[in-house]
């Protein structure tokens, strides 16, 4: 996934990576199908629409596990799919198709539909400061590789309806298994459709209905019509990775359908109980009380949104480092507000030794944190630890400046800040609302800072007033040393 990290000494005497997979519900030790590389597939966007900054939350976490892997010596090929094709607005084979429903609302070419959309998922790819993974792999490319996977199961582990060709869940040995289904511990969304034979049934080929036509719609033994949208992720991960592969990653929602689905449809195609993946690992949810996390909100919460306010993306991954992968991290704006002032201790913090060649790390102290640093993310990936540590680092006096660098660049490649590229003046976003400009408010604090020094002080009240009518917060004595910033 994107370029090895530069003055980033793998550790010396690391500690044995362990991640939790949830296909066990237990820790265990990270070890590769391939020596000396990691295959990583993650469940990639359906482009019908932007994503939330919830959707986004699962990118940062398969991000902070490629680095770490990355940073563990082993060469990663990630995965992440496109899916411009197959899933309904219902997981349970119910309701239209995502990208087909769109395409009909907005009067626009379903492909154009995808573009967009696409396009703005990968702009907050970047803003995140999410590495590029080894491919993106988009489902309309690979659709016959799909009817061929079909073709290859559907006689012993598939039945066809009028409306297309299902699978058996009863074919696979202990299907469900990933959800605990049928235990206490299981969430299972499924419901009852007409014509399945069991209702955790699901479609591998969706027929287009008589009289209709589809703008995305292919020939197959099965008749005219698209791939399901849980046989897309089995095709694509074997055809780029390979069975089995090392880790399949998503959000805790795809736990409960889609990839219990995929390990079926998996099982079936290998003739085995193999899951293709070896570890399955999710990311808990993140939780906004006013409900405007779902797409259907209208001002629903995506990442623009946050840069239309005036906070730096990077506050927004921050945020979500500061949480463990695994619990749910509530968004709140006062929240996101407390990540961007320690975004902002922290540029402040590296800006004396950004520019600093690094050097080799000797100071005891120095290996010591980067010692903890390492058993924190290699214990299931603590990013909130490695942070406090981070900030150890940045807060230790009396050493070399150059294995500071270093120490500081070693983990801030991990968790993908980018705080060697950030600078002061990067942090200050213009809210999208905002109408004086940067030289004006510079200009107006300039003649402030003048009056005051001259005990004018009727002059500097005016003037404070006047930038407080234009929404700017005057920051007199702020311990950061911003001086001003723009309300939101």
């Amino acid at each position: 996934m994107g370029a090895v990290m530069t003055d980033t000494p793998a550790p010396a005497s690391g500690a044995p990576l362990r991640l939790f997979n949830s296909l066990t519900r237990q820790l265990e030790p990270f070890a590769p199908v391939h020596p000396g590389e990691a295959r990583v597939y993650s469940c990639g966007p359906t482009v019908y629409n932007y994503p939330h900054i919830g959707n986004m939350r699962a990118y940062v976490f398969a991000d902070t596990l490629g680095r770490t892997l990355t940073y563990k010596g082993y060469k990663l090929t990630h995965v992440i799919n496109i899916t411009d094709v197959g899933h309904l607005t219902d997981d349970a084979d119910a309701g239209e198709d995502k990208l087909e429903k769109a395409a009909a609302e907005r009067a626009q070419s379903i492909w154009d539909i995808a573009r967009h959309y696409t396009e703005a998922y990968w702009a907050d790819i970047k803003a995140l400061n999410i590495r590029q993974p080894a491919h993106w792999s988009i489902a309309t490319d690979y659709v016959p590789q799909m009817i061929d996977f079909a073709k290859a199961i559907a006689d012993r582990h598939c039945y066809e309806l009028d409306s297309g060709l299902y699978f058996d869940t009863t074919s696979v040995a202990d299907y469900g298994r990933l959800a605990r289904h049928g235990t206490d511990e299981g969430e299972s969304r499924i419901d009852p459709v007409d014509g399945k034979r069991h209702p955790a049934d699901f479609a591998i080929w969706r027929k287009t209905p008589p009289g209709e036509t589809r703008q995305m719609e292919w020939d197959s033994p099965w008749g005219r019509g698209a791939p399901g949208w849980h046989l897309e992720c089995s095709v694509m991960s074997e055809a780029l990775l390979g069975f089995p592969f090392d880790i399949h990653t998503g959000g805790i929602d795809h736990r409960e359908i889609h990839h219990p689905n995929e390990i079926a449809q998996n099982q079936a195609h290998s003739c085995s109980a193999d899951s293709g993946a070896r570890m399955w690992m999710h990311n808990n949810f993140l939780v906004e009380r006013s409900g405007k996390m779902s797409k259907s909100s209208g001002e629903f919460l995506r990442l623009q949104l946050l840069i239309d306010k005036g906070y730096h993306p990077l506050a927004y991954r921050l945020m979500c480092l500061q949480a463990h992968y695994r619990s749910e991290l509530e968004f709140s704006w006062e929240g996101l507000g407390a990540a961007l002032t320690r975004l902002k201790r922290l540029v402040m913090g590296v800006a004396p030794v950004r520019d600093i060649p690094a050097a080799a790390v000797e100071d005891r102290r120095l290996t010591d944190l980067l010692g903890k640093f390492d058993a924190a993310i290699s214990d299931d990936l603590n990013t909130s630890v490695a942070l406090t540590l981070l900030e150890d680092v940045i807060a230790m006096k009396k050493t070399d400046a150059g294995q500071k660098r270093a120490a500081i660049g070693t983990i801030d490649a991990v968790l993908g800040i980018g705080l060697l590229d950030l600078l002061r003046e990067d942090l200050r976003i213009r809210p999208k609302a905002a109408t004086i400009t940067d030289e004006e408010i510079e200009t107006a604090l300039a003649r402030r800072k003048e009056a005051r020094a001259a005990k004018d002080f009727a002059t500097s009240d005016k003037l404070r007033d006047e930038l407080i009518a234009a929404g700017v917060e005057v920051m007199d004595g702020d311990p950061l040393g911003w001086d001003w910033r723009l309300e939101n």
